[in-house]
């Protein structure tokens, strides 16, 4: 149960920080943070949170880390359903959080996008379905390699909390124009279920295939070059 809860608490920090910077203060007049902020602000979601609660769980908060772990021999499978139950809990209980407060400013009358992942009209510079499987394909591959590399026995110990949070930082400077950057089925999940003005729920597929699909090639990846002398 420590684990159950520390993957919850986690991932709803990533989805209150990271999207909670996109919704309300990338675009604040003349002061918004912008990409390089809303980038910044998910990567230092995982690295705190990574040392706060990183040797209860692992720090997963995320169904495609959890599975890619597993691919990779460094996760048993008895434990992913109880992990990604409490990861989508987790983020789902955020945007709820995030919805209310939105709600509460000045003249609100919808959400819009609430930072939700996309393709295609749907996409924030118009990438193509395409264009997004493969950026959330190599992204998320790439991000498990990092975490498996980062917290192998032989790495520099201490670190791994630091490399992993600027990884994410990196991955979100490079999608966020094509997708939104997801790399996680379950922030993309909790945005969806709330974001308005396009068929937001009808492209979740992507970022469950997509990101699932790239971490199980990384932990394939890993365990058959690098987790061997």
């Amino acid at each position: 149960m420590k684990k159950l809860f520390a993957e919850f608490f986690g991932t709803f920090w990533l989805v209150f920080g990271g999207c909670g910077s996109a919704i309300f203060a990338a675009g604040f007049p003349e002061l918004g943070i912008g990409f390089v902020g809303v980038a910044l602000a998910f990567g230092l979601t995982v690295l705190t949170m990574a040392y706060a609660v990183g040797h209860v769980s692992g720090a997963h908060f995320n169904p495609a880390v959890s599975i890619g772990l597993w691919a990779g021999g460094k996760f048993p499978a008895k434990e992913l359903p109880g992990y990604i139950i409490a990861q989508l809990v987790g983020a789902i209980l955020a945007a709820v959080a995030l919805m209310y407060i939105v709600s509460g400013k000045a003249g609100f009358t919808d959400v819009g996008g609430f930072a939700a992942n996309g393709y295609g009209d749907l996409s924030p510079d118009g990438y193509s379905m395409m264009s997004a499987l493969v950026a959330e394909f190599l992204l998320t591959m790439f991000f498990l390699l990092i975490i498996l590399g980062s917290t192998y026995p032989k790495a520099p110990k201490g670190f791994a909390g630091i490399a992993i949070g600027l990884a994410l930082t990196l991955i979100h400077l490079i999608s966020i124009p094509i997708t939104n950057t997801s790399v996680n089925p379950a922030r993309s999940t909790s945005q969806a279920l709330f974001a308005e003005g396009g068929d937001y729920l009808g492209q979740l597929w992507l970022f469950w295939l997509a990101p699932i699909a790239g971490a199980i090639v990384a932990g394939l990846i890993h365990k058959a070059f690098f987790s061997k002398d």
